[in-house]
């Protein structure tokens, strides 16, 4: 059995508890207010779910949260499904909002509140890494996140206080996004007056089939035809949302899983597109306080926009899900001991010392300690 958002919306508030059960990356883009959020096998026994109220099940789009709603029936639970999930309650609300001007607000917030932990970070990260120059031309890509959307806005601020000439154009790639996710995209963008430029590509269908890495493969994918769209509109650059947590929780899986020391660069060269690069403007930018500043706004996101999110069984299989869930609790339980963890991995990648190192790679070529060891004597 499924409920409506229109049927919802005329219940008492009181009657009924909205349970969230999309994963923490998921509701960590943006949320229903007062939803409870717990996995699916965890809702009996969350303490924070009161049983003598109407349960309702929300998911991305209504899928899973139907056979949840229907587990919880049968063991006598008055339960339902949210139609249409989490999807559906953006789309209303944006509806609701659609005369609502707050572009000006959110501008402002950026210049205001959050001059300090967002602005002031996303300018030192320009200068620092040298990631923006004279002349280029930058194609800032939008997925339809917070962490996209936000850079959108800071790039649109950097253009008002730029010392010097730079283009910047706001790009969409649509690799089969579902219309509903399609439109949260559009929506966000219209009432943040962005001026998007959307291109089409058919990557979700090329690797929906796909049994190993689909989603490794349709990053990959993704990029290539960012690059190419990118150069299409004439630029030198594009411009992606990773943040300071991306960062350090890239270092720690390196070493982790994949048995090696490396970082997520602020900077790249395209190996396979001449005279282009890839630059990470909110590197120095923490999560929370793109959520405080998402969230202070009003603003509500997605997280990834793929429509096979409810179905895609690499995407939501517990073993690669967790993995970085896992790194972010590892970090979380490091900082309650250290309260400097975070910048100290952060920091670490930046004072290598060669010297006590067994072995590094440099241009693809292995260098080991005993190379030069006996020459030292």
């Amino acid at each position: 059995m499924g409920i409506t958002i229109e049927e919802l919306k005329k219940l008492d508030k009181n009657t009924y508890q909205i349970i969230d059960i999309r994963d923490e990356n998921e509701v960590a883009h943006g949320a229903i207010p007062g939803a409870v959020a717990t996995p699916a096998d965890s809702i009996e026994g969350n303490e924070n779910i009161d049983f003598s109220k109407k349960l309702v099940i929300c998911c991305s789009r209504g899928r899973f949260s139907v056979e949840v709603a229907e587990g919880l029936e049968e063991k006598g639970m008055d339960a339902v499904s949210l139609e249409g999930g989490y999807i559906a309650w953006l789309l209303d609300a944006m509806k609701q909002e659609e005369e609502v001007d707050i572009c000006k607000d959110v501008e402002l917030s950026i210049r205001k509140k959050f001059r300090k932990s967002i602005w002031c970070k996303f300018t030192k990260a320009i200068n620092q890494y040298e990631l923006v120059k004279p002349g280029d031309r930058i194609a800032v890509c939008i997925s339809g996140g917070k962490d996209s959307m936000l850079m959108a806005k800071l790039f649109q601020e950097l253009k008002i206080h730029n010392k010097f000439d730079f283009e910047v154009k706001f790009l969409v790639m649509d690799p089969g996004y579902s219309p509903a996710n399609r439109k949260v995209i559009e929506e966000n963008a219209r009432k943040l007056n962005i001026p998007i430029t959307i291109f089409e590509s058919d990557i979700f269908d090329s690797v929906y089939n796909i049994e190993k890495s689909p989603c490794y493969l349709c990053a990959r994918m993704r990029r290539g035809h960012l690059y190419h769209f990118a150069q299409e509109l004439g630029c030198n650059k594009i411009a992606l949302g990773h943040h300071y947590d991306d960062v350090i929780e890239t270092i720690l899986m390196g070493m982790l899983y994949g048995a090696q020391i490396q970082t997520m660069m602020p900077k790249l060269h395209s190996t396979n597109f001449e005279g282009m690069e890839l630059i990470r403007p909110l590197y120095l930018v923490r999560e929370d306080d793109i959520k405080a500043w998402r969230d202070y706004n009003g603003l509500h996101f997605i997280q990834c926009a793929c429509k096979f999110t409810d179905t895609c069984t690499t995407c939501n299989n517990e073993e690669n899900r967790s993995k970085r869930v896992e790194i972010k609790e590892l970090i979380k339980k490091l900082k309650e001991v250290n309260q400097y963890v975070e910048g100290n991995i952060f920091k670490s990648v930046e004072n290598v010392n060669l010297e006590t190192v067994v072995a590094y790679k440099k241009d693809g070529v292995k260098h080991h300690f005993l190379d030069d060891y006996d020459t030292k004597k």
